[in-house]
């Protein structure tokens, strides 16, 4: 049985065309039917299988779905509402990214599952580039892994132009030391998100993942 209806995708399409409180007030219970009420039953089915491998997980599924409400108090885009549903399950919690864990997103046209750092700091940055000018041949395999690769493709993110002096060298070589993000992304068409195999996507491509995770998991830092 699919976790999610038809009429996510239908409900997104129609908030990009109508994002402002009276649309959504005439439509909260939709909302609250169609997104909300699934994205956490989905939530707790994720949790519930990302524990059997992380015991340390100690989320409830309101602890991992994403608000839809934007913090537009310092956006020039003052939409009121977010254009899509998101969950993160991990260890380090949602909105703190210390350790990797799974990551699902769902809006009017696609659907994504990732992993990775997606938001490291400037010094854990410095250090997973380090990590991996110290250990090229290694992380060279776990990049081009065929079940990395199948799943992810490549390790995503902003790159940045100007690197350490020490660097510059390694980066030669491998080019991915430019980025200042390290997550990986599998993109699928909106419509998958009615799979009744769903939660056994999310947990493969968690798996896919850990090879690499576990990798640059050696560049942590004190992030207090």
């Amino acid at each position: 049985m699919a976790w999610f209806s038809p009429d996510i995708l239908d409900f997104f399409a129609e908030l990009e065309l109508n994002n402002d409180r009276s649309w959504f007030e005439a439509n909260k219970k939709r909302y609250e039917s169609s997104v909300k009420r699934p994205m956490e039953n989905f939530a707790g089915g994720v949790i519930e299988r990302m524990q059997a491998i992380d015991p340390a997980i100690n989320m409830t599924p309101k602890d991992a779905v994403f608000r839809i409400y934007r913090d537009v108090r310092f956006s020039k885009d003052k939409s009121p509402y977010k254009t899509n549903a998101g969950l993160y399950v991990s260890s380090s919690g949602r909105d703190h990214h210390g350790r990797p864990g799974i990551y699902f997103h769902v809006d009017a046209r696609q659907m994504g599952i990732a992993s990775g750092f997606y938001q490291p700091q400037p010094a854990h940055v410095k250090a997973i580039r380090l990590l991996i000018a110290s250990q090229p041949d290694e992380f060279n395999r776990l990049v081009t892994d065929s079940l990395f690769q199948s799943r992810f493709g490549t390790i995503a993110g902003e790159k940045g132009k100007i690197l350490p002096a020490e660097l510059k060298a390694a980066a030669e070589a491998q080019p991915l030391i430019f980025n200042k993000q390290f997550y990986y992304w599998a993109e699928f068409d909106g419509m998958e998100v009615q799979r009744d195999d769903l939660l056994d996507l999310i947990i493969d491509h968690y798996h896919a993942a850990m090879p690499m995770n576990n990798f640059l998991l050696q560049a942590q830092v004190d992030q207090s």
